[in-house]
């Protein structure tokens, strides 16, 4: 069985409102990245050395990632190779066979949930990220899902950060446990964690502060917050989630770098994929850091914040090639072979 017809038959049995969120919020990679190489193969039939060249080049354009691009190359070559492929066509689901194995990882790609107690997730990263966003999306998603939520507003440096927490707390019907501008973060934390235990939360998330990356009383801060939950609920922080702005492309692998290293950071979340051209952003991350990306913003509605999925992201790159590739001569969807 072809692996375009594969990855349409897993891509089958997932919800069709997924499929589409994805499609959606992955138009505009479509267009810079799919389209780009679609053409280059109809303008080069011939797999040569130009024909890598210019594939290479578009890739990189895509933020696919240096280092991971020459070793998708030379994947490439080998397969070539290996199949005795002529056409550069037939490269096509080569090509998204690799990609899904650069982002699946061995690594689960789910939240980890708390089997006993409050599980509680700490968000990091610096500011306009859409890190508020993106925890009001994540309370939303959680209380759609039958479970008890609580906010925790860590975020007591920036000015507006505490309101804006509580707007997503009005909108999403979560309370939001906070102290004045200024106030100690880790007292915040102490409190939220109380509150969570008493009113038998399911779900806690946190908010922190996202100054520079690199200064240390940001860092010492971190691990207050941290020894603070920790003494409260072992095994806590269950979830350290950094999150990352896609169309900042090379700038948000290079802020996962500098952070990823200090702060315990057990997965990603990408935001503003449907803003970007870039979406290879996301292989280039998933290659250059040991770290899953475990949830993406495809759009601005509650929810467009979606778990990660490899499969679903490779089929809504090449949802028009695999429909494409799946159709014969005269228009007949093919039999499975």
């Amino acid at each position: 069985m072809s692996f375009f017809r594969k990855l349409k038959e897993s891509i089958a049995g997932k919800t069709e409102t997924v499929t589409k969120q994805f499609k959606d919020g992955l138009e505009k990679t479509r267009k810079g990245f799919v389209d780009r190489v679609s053409s280059l193969m109809v303008r080069r039939r011939k797999i040569d050395e130009e024909f890598y060249e210019e594939l290479e080049e578009i890739l990189i354009g895509a933020d696919v990632g240096v280092n991971t691009v020459m070793e998708l190359i030379d994947d490439l070559r080998v397969e070539v190779k290996k199949r005795r492929l002529n056409d550069a066509s037939e490269l096509r689901p080569v090509l998204s066979e690799k990609l899904v194995e650069l982002l699946r990882g061995e690594e689960d790609n789910s939240i980890k949930m708390n089997p006993d107690g409050p599980t509680v997730i700490l968000f990091v990263g610096v500011n306009g990220v859409g890190k508020t966003t993106t925890i009001g999306k994540l309370a939303h998603k959680f209380k759609n899902e039958g479970k008890k939520v609580l906010l925790a507003a860590g975020d007591t440096f920036r000015a507006g950060a505490i309101e804006q927490l509580e707007v997503w707390g009005t909108r999403t019907g979560v309370e939001v446990i906070k102290q004045g501008s200024g106030s100690d973060p880790a007292a915040v934390m102490y409190d939220a964690v109380q509150a969570a235990k008493q009113r038998r939360v399911d779900v806690l998330i946190c908010d922190t502060a996202g100054r520079l990356q690199n200064k240390t009383n940001l860092m010492d801060e971190l691990n207050k917050i941290f020894r603070v939950i920790q003494r409260e609920i072992p095994g806590a922080p269950h979830e350290v989630l950094m999150v990352l702005d896609a169309t900042t492309g090379q700038n948000a692998l290079s802020q996962a770098k500098l952070f990823g290293e200090k702060s315990g950071v057990t997965g990603l979340v990408l935001t503003k994929l449907d803003g970007t051209a870039k979406g290879g952003i996301v292989v280039a991350i998933r290659q250059e850091l040991n770290i899953p990306v475990k949830l993406v913003g495809l759009g601005e509605k509650m929810e467009d914040l979606q778990e990660f999925d490899s499969e679903q992201f490779v089929h809504a790159l090449f949802a028009g090639l695999i429909e494409e590739e799946l159709v014969d001569e005269n228009g007949e969807p093919q039999q499975p072979e």
